[in-house]
């Protein structure tokens, strides 16, 4: 059953909104996440997912795609894959005696790249011109990538034996860093529930995962978003909150303006998500953590006594003055 068009930013509300059923159906609690995908859609930006293994980062991402209307492509990132890999390569066709493109998987709505700390820093450049330019040049000619593009990267926070840590540069293209934590007690009853009822992860077809919202529908929700109003206060309030991370005496290096820009964008997705025209300082709060938690670089001695990133950008939020 394919999803309707919508004509109204009300109606591209409804649908999105309608993805959460639909993914519940696979993926039991991590709503945060699900808002998080939703978000950076709104946004046109990427996200980086980190957890232990089995707390369903893949499945979340798949069970995303089969609730859009949109294509999908799934990478294992592994140290031998090589950035021709990713993003296509010229092939000889010896019965025209002319090289053709041939286009990789990042040229799709919804790239799936899986571990992406465990391939090698060459092949992980290989996202940073599609991630942030839209295109993929090969030979010296620009190809351009599908619209919506989005990058849903998964990587592991505890081992840390034969993979490549993310540069800054490459942090700092991810629009959202969400945490998929272990599921709650009864959460985790309730997945194993479904399994014993039949539930399979790989079939999300007979899972009953339908499509719920498709390129028109995140169209008229993009052109809602652009037009959700942000006082000067507001703008005010993200520019302070930044700024403070780059006087943080347990930072090395704070927010760059590029992350000031992304937490009032993702500020204004989650104003309209829930019903608003306008950005309110609970918006800013509400995002500062996924939006910021990457874009920032603790001292080591700071490390060392426990401070996490997410403790500093509390601590900031609690300290920086609320606009009224």
């Amino acid at each position: 059953m394919s999803a309707q068009p919508a004509e109204t930013p009300d109606r591209a509300r409804a649908s999105l909104e309608a993805l959460r059923t639909e993914i519940a159906k696979a993926v039991v609690g991590q709503d945060p996440a699900v808002t998080g995908l939703v978000v950076a859609l709104l946004c046109r930006g990427h996200v980086l997912l980190e957890g232990v293994p089995g707390v369903a980062k893949t499945l979340l991402v798949r069970a995303l795609a089969a609730s859009l209307e949109l294509d999908t492509r799934r990478v294992q990132f592994t140290p031998d894959l090589m950035p021709s890999d990713v993003t296509g390569s010229l092939v000889y066709d010896a019965r025209t005696a002319e090289f053709s493109f041939q286009p990789g998987p990042v040229f799709t709505n919804l790239l799936l790249a899986d571990e992406i700390n465990r391939t090698p820093p060459k092949t992980q450049a290989s996202l940073l011109e599609a991630m942030e330019e839209r295109q993929v040049t090969v030979d010296g000619t620009p190809r351009p990538l599908p619209d919506p593009f989005l990058v849903a990267a998964t990587q592991n926070p505890v081992e840390y034996e034969g993979t490549y840590p993310l540069p800054e540069a490459q942090l700092d293209r991810f629009l959202l860093k969400l945490t998929v934590p272990l599921p709650s007690r009864e959460d985790e009853i309730g997945v194993l529930t479904r399994h014993a009822e039949g539930f399979n992860p790989r079939d999300l077809q007979a899972a009953g995962l339908r499509p719920a919202a498709g390129p028109a529908d995140l169209e008229a929700a993009r052109a809602a978003v652009a037009k959700t109003a942000v006082s000067a206060e507001i703008t005010g309030y993200v520019v302070d909150i930044c700024r403070a991370t780059r006087e943080s005496p347990s930072l090395t290096l704070g927010v760059s303006p590029r992350g000031a820009t992304a937490l009032l964008s993702t500020a204004r997705a989650w104003a309209w998500l829930t019903g608003r025209d306008y950005v309110i300082p609970d918006d800013v709060k509400a995002l500062a953590l996924p939006t910021l938690r990457h874009r920032i670089q603790l001292r080591p001695e700071a490390e060392m006594e426990g401070v996490t990133p997410d403790s500093v950008i509390t601590a900031i939020l609690a300290h920086v003055p609320v606009p009224r």
